[in-house]
């Protein structure tokens, strides 16, 4: 076991003695209300959620696995009466290994994906909730076999309308590369995550959702499709929530994941 994959174990089993020690008492409205605003991609809520990803069946031969924790600190900005400016980044930390013929292994930072939604603080007269900006890709990978090698920048945008406990909603992007390494491949790619979450009174909430890519370059579509549990509680004196789910490759490339995958999520909570 490499060193970093035994550090993404350590920290797997500290989120997991972190839902352990969830007591089981019914949510306060405040509980519920922050589960409802954790639907919602640009809240006002300052949450920094560690995200651990497993998929298996990696590469041309389906020998090669993948662990990434990503790093996903979720900032928002007053701007002025109206308008909030929401900092959405994610930092991957990645272990891999087989993922092609003689890739061998490589542990590592990942490429970081930043992106900026402005956004009016209330809903429109259509209930619709909304939010837009940029995004940038930024090779921070520490090793070949992790970084695309190349500047990305693009449009990102997301719309969601809540209703009760229900909230639906899309969140896209589109990453065109402009400056890096010039033998490396071009990047043209569209990112789209649909959603639908239920939140109950006492501050679970069950998300059917998809983070697909297609890929222009290459004319090829990922596309998961994931189902997420999680719970709003608090642990001492900290606002949480624990998270875990499953996802199936409907659809890869000869160089993704394929089968069943799963993920879990410790999303740490600062109410403003």
């Amino acid at each position: 076991m490499s060193r970093t994959r035994h550090h993404l174990a350590s920290i797997c089993a500290v989120l997991l003695g972190a839902t352990a020690a969830m007591a089981p008492a019914l949510a306060t409205e405040s509980e519920q209300e922050l589960a409802r605003q954790l639907t919602n991609p640009v809240a006002a809520l300052i949450s920094v959620p560690i995200q651990l990803n497993y998929n298996g069946d990696v590469g041309p031969v389906d020998d090669g696995e993948q662990w990434v924790l990503n790093i996903q600190p979720v900032i928002p900005f007053d701007l002025n009466e109206d308008w909030n400016l929401i900092s959405r980044t994610i930092l991957p930390l990645v272990d891999q290994s087989d993922i092609f013929p003689g890739a061998g292994s490589q542990s590592g930072i990942g490429d970081t994906v930043q992106s900026v939604f402005f956004s009016p603080k209330a809903p429109t007269a259509g209930g619709w909730i909304w939010g837009a900006g940029p995004v940038f890709l930024l090779p921070t990978g520490s090793d070949d076999l992790l970084t695309t090698d190349k500047w990305g920048i693009g449009p990102t945008g997301v719309a969601l309308r809540q209703q009760g406990p229900w909230t639906v909603g899309v969140l896209g992007n589109h990453i065109w590369s402009f400056a890096g390494e010039s033998a490396r491949d071009d990047i043209s790619a569209t990112f789209i995550q649909p959603f639908m979450s239920f939140t109950t009174p006492t501050a679970w909430t069950y998300t059917l959702q998809s983070e697909s890519t297609y890929d222009w370059e290459n004319s090829e579509w990922q596309i998961p499709i994931r189902g997420v549990v999680s719970k709003v509680t608090r642990v001492g004196s900290q606002l949480m929530s624990v998270a875990g789910g499953v996802n199936y490759w409907v659809q890869s490339t000869d160089r993704g994941p394929e089968g069943w995958g799963f993920r879990f999520t410790v999303t740490l909570l600062f109410p403003r």
